[in-house]
Parts: structure tokens; sequence; C-alpha cells
């Protein structure tokens, strides 16, 4: 049975209260700092910008359309690879000497591969500005692949793989994907396969930067200790070398498999972990922030939702749960997971498929609703409490297209939420007898419907 606090009722309301008071407390803070500058270089190429001068600090964040679902057949982890190989030459410098500017400069970059998207990472002292966004030109423009950097990165996915075998959250994690996209790109396997890393080349390296990395196909958001007559020439310096437009590319629509299915993979370990989802809402419906709101309250409230307080609390069935809304380019699903011992995995499946249908049969409590309202206003205004945070969130309302006045809409449009507009979307989407689940461990009196060799 599993001990811990509740947060029930007056505590939930307290929580919520707290964390507006807080976010009241970082927007008086820094009030100038959420306004949000569209900056078009000479060159044309337009960077969104938020300016905070408190610290010597600048942090960009970049994004490319198109990322592991793009990568070949034989070949995922195309884009994973490539991710961990910008950073390791470019231009004249090669590995060795690329590494060491960055530590001298103290400059943070990194790369990484989404499933829709490619994504880099800048972040400097103001008095390194020049020097970093150079090497970030470098890495977009000018990267080397070299041999030895190349195997070095391909052994280090290797490990990471092998690795993988033996995490029951990683195999679950597998298993769910193509279960539910056997035959689509968001089936495959991110970082790859043993046999497809070890198929993967330079060449294919410098395809995928070739065919992705252009101005057309690149997304911007900057914010830190720079103005906006500093960056826009900054923007044609850093990517002013890049092809007008990228390779184009479609993806077909992806339509989940089945639904109802209990995957088990069996694996000798003593707690089973357990990936669930069904269909769901992409983030352009108009129903999205009712399942926002619907989420937060079913699963994603952490200490004050549903799945929380009856699989945890009330029956101390898990360790962990939770749900999560999860919208890409081409499908959606509504996922959640829990983590639990073997003996109680078939209880909390039960539950978790209870829950689902109560949530979406009964009506809701008015106050119950109305704490979740208050816990999303205020705990947002904390996801922009540093300058790594609010670039990351640029970029993201612009793959989004949101509207460059997102950050001051956005509570608006989770109040503008009705307790009529959520139970409707519970009634509508939420269908437990949908919900595939899957299981990595050994858990009893569990009944798999598709019973699969264990990792």
């Amino acid at each position: 049975m599993m001990n811990a606090t509740i947060m029930p009722g007056w505590q939930g309301r307290f929580f919520g209260l707290l964390l507006a008071t807080i976010a009241l407390l970082i927007l008086n803070g820094q009030a100038k700092a959420v306004e949000v500058q569209r900056v078009i270089s000479p060159g044309g190429i337009e960077a969104w910008l938020i300016e905070d001068h408190m610290a010597p600090v600048i942090a960009v964040r970049i994004a490319f359309r198109g990322g592991s679902a793009l990568d070949p057949a034989g070949m995922s982890g195309l884009a994973e690879m490539t991710s961990g190989l910008l950073d390791e030459g470019a231009g004249d410098l090669d590995s060795q000497s690329f590494q060491q500017r960055l530590n001298d400069l103290s400059i943070s970059l990194s790369f990484d591969a989404f499933t829709d998207t490619f994504r880099g990472s800048l972040r400097t002292l103001s008095r390194n500005r020049d020097e970093a966004f150079d090497l970030l030109r470098l890495a977009l423009s000018e990267p080397r692949f070299d041999d030895e950097p190349v195997e070095r990165i391909r052994g280090q996915i290797q490990a990471i793989l092998a690795r993988q075998e033996n995490d029951p959250d990683r195999i679950a994690s597998r298993a769910f994907w193509s279960a539910v996209f056997p035959d689509h790109p968001y089936g495959q396997p991110r970082r790859g396969t043993p046999e497809t890393v070890a198929a993967i080349t330079a060449e294919s390296m410098r395809g995928f930067v070739g065919a992705r990395f252009a101005r057309d196909n690149l997304i911007i958001g900057v914010s830190g200790d720079i103005t906006s007559e500093v960056l826009a020439p900054l923007l044609d310096e850093t990517f002013g070398a890049l092809p007008l437009a990228a390779a184009p590319f479609t993806i077909d629509e992806g339509e989940l498999a089945g639904g109802g299915e209990v995957i088990v993979v069996e694996h000798d370990t003593p707690q089973s972990s357990v990936l669930f989802g069904q269909p769901g809402l992409k983030r352009d419906d108009p129903d999205y922030y009712a399942a926002y709101v619907l989420n937060h309250l079913l699963g994603g409230g952490s200490f004050t939702s549903r799945l929380y307080e009856e699989v945890r609390e009330k029956r101390g069935l898990a360790y962990s749960v939770g749900s999560f809304l999860s919208p890409m380019d081409r499908a959606a699903l509504w996922m959640g997971s829990v983590g639990t011992a073997n003996e109680s995995v078939a209880d909390s499946v039960a539950t978790i498929r209870a829950e689902w249908a109560r949530v979406r049969d009964e009506p809701i409590d008015p106050q119950e609703f109305a704490d979740t309202i208050t816990n999303l206003t205020g705990a947002f205004p904390l996801r922009l409490s540093s300058t790594r945070a609010l670039a990351q969130m640029l970029v993201g309302i612009q793959l989004e297209d949101l509207g460059i006045d997102y950050i001051d809409r956005r509570n608006s449009l989770i109040e503008a939420v009705t307790l009529a507009d959520v139970e409707r979307v519970a009634q509508e989407v939420l269908s437990p007898e949908s919900l595939t689940f899957v299981v990595v461990g050994k858990p009893e009196g569990v009944t798999a419907t598709e019973p699969r060799e264990g990792g």
C-alpha cells in the first residue's frame, strides 16, 4: 500500500491559490519580459524576441519542421544521430576544438530530434554573444561529420539502446507506439535500433541537414539580454547561409490501430510499467482547451487529479499515475502512465478505466472544475521564469501558430472554458473501452489480448 499525503478539498484550493500568488509575483517582476517583439533581419529572417536585461544571459531556441518521422526505412535514428553530431566539429574546428571553444566561453549548445521537428538550443553570456552565434552558424551550415566523432556517437547511441533493453519504461514506450502506429512513421523508434543505427553514414546525415535546414523551414525564439537592433543583423550572420527552401515532404494522417487491447510484455521485474492511450485532439481543435482542462482534472494535475486520488491515495495501488495530451502534426493521443507492483496491475487498470468512464458519464463538481481552472491559470506564469523557458515557448507558439500575443491571451483561453464544455468533451472524446494498455513486467491477474516477448 502507498502512503502519501492526500490533497483533497481545501488543500487543493490552497495549492491553486499558492500557485496564483507566486505567479503574480513572477509577472510583477518580469512585466517587461513578456512583451514579444517580431524581429525581421535585413535579409528577411524572422525571430520572436523577449528582452530581459536583468541578467547578462541570452537564450536562443530554433526549430526546423520535420523530425524523426522522416527517417528513411532501414535508417530510423538518423535525425537523432545527426542531433548528436552537429556540435562535434564544424567549419575549420574539429570535434575537440569545437567543444573546447564552447567550454572556454561557457556556451551551452545542443540539438534534439523530435517526431515532427528538429530543434536546437543555445545559451550564452552576453559578452560572448557574437562567438556563440557564430558557433551556432557553423554547426548548422558547415557540420563536419568526421569519422572519429561519428563512430563515437554511434557507440554511445548503441550503448543507450542496449541499456534500454532492460528499462521497463522504454520497453513500454516502444511497444505502445509500435502497437498503435504499426504501419506509420510515428511507430518507428526515434533513436532507432542497433541495426538501423549501424546503417547510418556521414553522407546520410549530410543529406538530412541539406533537406531540412533551410530558411523557409526555420523558427527562432530568443530571450534575454539582447535588443532587437542587435539581434536583427545577427540573424543574417547566423542563418543567412542556409538554403532558401527545404525539401518538401508529406506524412500520412496517423490513425490509431485497434483500441481496447491489453498488451503484456513479459519482463523480469517486481514492478510493472504501464502506458495507455486512446485517440485525442490536435492542438488546433476548437475543443483543445476544454480537453486540456479536462485532462488536468482527470490525470494531469498531479496531487489534485482524479487518477492520483483514486489509484494512489484511496487504494494505494501505484507509486505514480497520470495522464497527458499528446497532439502531433498528423495524429493526436490522450495518454497516461502508471507504475505499480505486479500484483496491483489488474486493479490499477480497472480503476483507470472506471475513472475514465466516471468523468465521462457523471456530472463534474463545480468546485472541482473551479479549482482546476485556478491551478492551470496560476501555474502558467511559473513557466515564464527563465530565459530558456521563454525562448522555448516562443518557438512552440510559432510552431502551433497560436499568435504573437498568446502569452497574454493564454489564461483567458483557459478561463473561457465552461463546465458545460468540459462535460461535453468528456462525453464526446473519452472512451475507456478504447484505451490500449501496454504492460511491461510480470503482472498478476491480467489477461493479455496481445502477449509479446519480453525485453
